[in-house]
């Protein structure tokens, strides 16, 4: 595997993991997320490892992150078992082989983005000190989960203004983002500025996409009964992903586009692997075919 960029995809199947990685292998995909939401849910990382490892064997395949997708600021039971989960993939991030642990960052219930910061400063600069230990890097998802600058329940982690807020409150190299066009479009923000700006702190990549319906905005805002965009699986978007692929490519980035699935309108259900594999395909094509250098002489 020669190629700078993997395409791959999101397993989160719980102890069931390994078996759904196996079972995705003969389309083509090259990379991996391994998923949580909220918790580990009972999983050993440790014996998921193991199976995963197995299954990978020989394939060429990889791991490309693993994921933890709650509320670590929060206060509740659960929130407090994220961020023991957090801590469980950075322990064990190596078994996996990878370096990158993902997610949310948080944040404080209905509370403005900076009355989150002092809880963030706490809560991720013990676990980056953890990630810094273990050569782990964390990279945190640009969603903002129905959010916005001034309430919301899940993440703090979504535009430009709080990613300098909180770079600023733990200035590491090794906290960044997992980031995708989807999350920024559906804010009605042009993502391919972020590219050269904040390239140099994107570890990981979603692959999902947005289509964005103009004449719905015009006639019903972005707050109104109807939802102002979907999400898509790549190739089904208003995103040129070789745009993109070329844009990442320009900063310097190597890793794992992983298509984040299970949010199609159109290709969902028994359609699913039909979008999921239709994504793979175009966006190996948008990354383009490897061809070495030692192979080709000057005539």
């Amino acid at each position: 595997m020669e190629q700078d960029i993997r395409i791959g995809t999101l397993a989160g199947k719980g102890d069931k993991t390994a078996k759904y990685i196996e079972s995705l292998l003969p389309h083509g995909f090259e990379s991996f997320q391994i998923n949580f939401w909220q918790t580990l849910g009972g999983v050993s990382l440790k014996k998921l490892a193991k199976e995963v490892n197995a299954v990978l064997e020989g394939s060429g395949a990889v791991i490309s992150s693993l994921g933890m997708f709650g509320n670590p600021l929060g206060g509740t039971a659960q929130d407090k078992d994220c961020v023991r989960g957090w801590r469980e993939c950075i322990d064990t991030a190596h078994l996996f082989g990878t370096d990158i642990v993902a997610g949310f960052a948080g944040r404080v219930r209905n509370e403005p983005v900076p009355a989150s910061m002092k809880a963030y400063k706490k809560v991720f600069g013990d676990l980056s000190k953890r990630a810094a230990g273990k050569g782990v890097r964390i990279a945190f998802e640009n969603c903002y989960m129905g959010g916005t600058w001034e309430t919301g329940d899940w993440n703090i982690a979504f535009c430009p203004a709080a990613w300098d807020m909180m770079f600023d409150a733990i200035d590491a190299p090794h906290i960044g983002l997992e980031w995708e066009p989807c999350h920024q479009m559906g804010q009605l923000i042009d993502p391919m500025p972020q590219i050269r700006e904040y390239g140099h702190r994107f570890f990981h990549i979603h692959g999902k996409d947005a289509s964005i319906h103009h004449g719905m905005i015009a006639r019903h805002g972005i707050r109104g009964p109807q939802d102002h965009y979907d999400h898509r699986h790549p190739g089904f978007g208003d995103s040129n992903w070789t745009d993109i692929i070329s844009e990442l490519r320009r900063v310097g980035f190597k890793g794992c586009i992983d298509i984040e699935g299970w949010h199609d309108p159109v290709y969902k259900d028994k359609l699913e692997l039909t979008g999921q594999v239709h994504a793979l395909n175009y966006l190996k094509q948008c990354r383009t075919a490897f061809v070495p250098n030692e192979k080709y002489t000057l005539a």
